[in-house]
């Protein structure tokens, strides 16, 4: 385990991942973020997902490859650099459909995969306190093997059904097997989405990760929400576009879970 972690000073890069799409994963990114800066704790945030949806609900919008961790693949182009301010204050590296070009021009060796991991702890990020936050594509490819080689922990959102529920055995397989390239187990908390407590399958799927994954499993789980469908389509978080709403609440407490319990620093 990496020695920060070790020591207990608590996980300040988090990767946002799961190999099924639809379950709540980029969502989880956009308002988990908007949660910290709530609390006056901004965060960095990394997009590596070539559909850019957190880049563009964030209200950016790349002009193309250059302007996103492709360019550090590409020239070495510092972070930093790349880096652009939402309309919220997030400081925000974007993605672009270019960003798909990762996997065929740069394989999969070791130097490619923990490029960013290299380029984080050179340009010392973690040294300002601010948390990271990673929003991955839903492959096992380049892009998100980088996302796990340089994180402190891994969320996996898995909407409560039961499609989603064999997809969250296979990421911790997938999370298991890499492992023993990292020589470390990799922090995770699974996050229940998409929540009706009306729905008995529900409960049962709550159950059943629980039961299989123990403290793994987030107690929070976010409620399937009007507003958190909506606010996308505004480009907004939820707790700008509805600040009073369940969904916002459940973020909120997430948060609150989270960081009580030392994920999260």
């Amino acid at each position: 385990m990496p020695e920060d972690i070790a020591a207990g000073a608590g996980l300040g890069i988090i990767a946002v991942f799961n190999q099924k799409g639809g379950v709540g994963k980029t969502t989880t990114s956009v308002n988990l973020a908007a949660a910290l800066a709530r609390r006056g704790r901004l965060p960095y945030g990394i997009d590596l997902d070539p559909q850019a949806h957190f880049s563009n609900i964030s209200g950016l919008q790349a002009n193309g490859g250059d302007d996103t961790l492709l360019a550090l693949f590409q020239r070495n182009r510092p972070l930093r650099e790349l880096l652009l301010k939402t309309p919220s204050g997030l400081e925000l590296i974007p993605a672009h459909m270019e960003l798909a070009k990762v996997d065929s021009l740069f394989g999969k060796g070791y130097n490619v995969v923990n490029r960013l991991n290299t380029a984080l702890k050179a340009e010392r990020f973690l040294d300002e306190g601010r948390p990271v936050l990673i929003d991955c594509s839903p492959l096992i490819g380049v892009l998100s093997l980088n996302a796990i080689f340089a994180c402190q922990g891994v969320i996996i959102p898995v909407s409560a059904d039961h499609l989603s529920a064999k997809a969250a055995l296979q990421v911790d397989k997938s999370l298991r097997a890499l492992e023993t390239v990292l020589k470390h187990k990799v922090p995770r908390r699974f996050l229940l989405t998409r929540y009706d407590a009306r729905r008995k399958m529900a409960a049962e799927i709550f159950q059943s990760l629980s039961e299989r994954f123990g403290e793994d499993v987030c107690q929070t789980r976010i409620a399937e929400n009007v507003s958190l469908a909506e606010s996308p389509a505004h480009n907004q978080s939820v707790f700008d576009y509805a600040p009073n709403s369940r969904g916002a609440h459940d973020y909120d407490a997430l948060v609150n879970e989270l960081t009580e319990t030392g994920f999260l620093v």
